[in-house]
């Protein structure tokens, strides 16, 4: 189906929408939930979960109606170039978010342990300090925690995201080919492999809080673990969702060779979650 009309010098500029208020009372109520479920007051996750399905609603209205435009030939050349650019600037600022959370381990890791050991402050403000990774929250109490192990959940989550990356790559070969068979296996099985991941994920979060005491409040390293990991795991499942719907368009018959870029912006993030699980696992787990 012909997702573009011939470049006509001609702009499109949608009609007034009603999804960016919908939204804005989505995260309205997922805040006041949050704020009102963090101080157990009652309403707090009946309001989560109202945000949360005002937030659904809104996902499948607005990018509906993308859709609708896209397949109807509204968009030119030019919106399709506005397009690249905005996906890119938008996998350009994930990188700076995550950015700052490695930015924080190195500070902990390389700056921070070295100084707290120093002269002045380990001989004379806490002498028992060790400038050791993970640090230690205290000396055999409660608070005490098993670091997480490389080679294990992480490295079998490691393989499927690699292999992933390998099938989202074949869907786009297929893609470009015309192989609509071989780009409907590809794609599905790299949704598949996405939610595998993240299954796991979960396994290794209910190991770590009941086998290994590891926790938020687990100092330095329970803090920047979470952190990554768990923002990490938001972006496989924006990203499974993503490609979800390109395979359930790609079964409608939306792409064809030329034209497909929703299918290229989800392949692009989909690298993106990639790489930044390579860094994980080698500067949080691994090293």
């Amino acid at each position: 189906m012909q997702a573009h009309t011939p470049d006509s010098g001609d702009y499109f500029v949608p009609a007034p929408s009603r999804w960016p208020m919908v939204g804005a009372v989505a995260l309205f109520l997922l805040g006041l939930g949050a704020a009102l479920a963090v101080n157990r007051i009652a309403p707090g996750m009946w309001l989560l979960a109202a945000g949360a399905a005002v937030l659904v609603w809104m996902l499948v209205g607005w990018f509906g109606d993308v859709i609708r435009e896209s397949v109807g030939g509204r968009y030119s050349g030019q919106v399709d170039q506005s397009f690249r650019w905005g996906m890119s600037w938008f996998i350009f600022s994930e990188v700076m978010f995550f950015g700052a959370f490695f930015g924080a381990l190195f500070y902990v890791r390389a700056i921070a342990l070295p100084d707290l050991s120093g002269q002045v402050t380990g001989q004379w403000l806490w002498p028992d300090f060790r400038a050791a990774w993970p640090a230690s929250t205290g000396p055999l109490t409660a608070s005490d925690y098993t670091p997480m192990e490389a080679w294990g959940l992480p490295a079998l989550n490691t393989l499927i995201l690699l292999s992933s990356g390998a099938t989202v790559t074949v869907a786009h070969w297929a893609m470009l080919a015309g192989q609509r068979r071989r780009l409907v296996l590809a794609l599905g099985a790299t949704v598949a492999l996405g939610l595998t991941f993240l299954c796991l994920q979960a396994w290794e979060y209910h190991h770590a809080f009941s086998s290994l005491n590891l926790t938020l409040g687990s100092g330095a390293y329970g803090m920047t673990f979470y952190m990554l990991t768990g923002f990490h795991g938001l972006h496989v499942l924006l990203g499974s969702v993503m490609l979800l719907v390109v395979w359930l368009r790609v079964l409608r018959g939306h792409f064809d060779a030329d034209h497909h870029f929703a299918f290229e912006a989800a392949a692009w993030y989909w690298h993106f979650v990639d790489v930044v699980w390579l860094m994980l696992f080698v500067f949080v787990y691994w090293l």
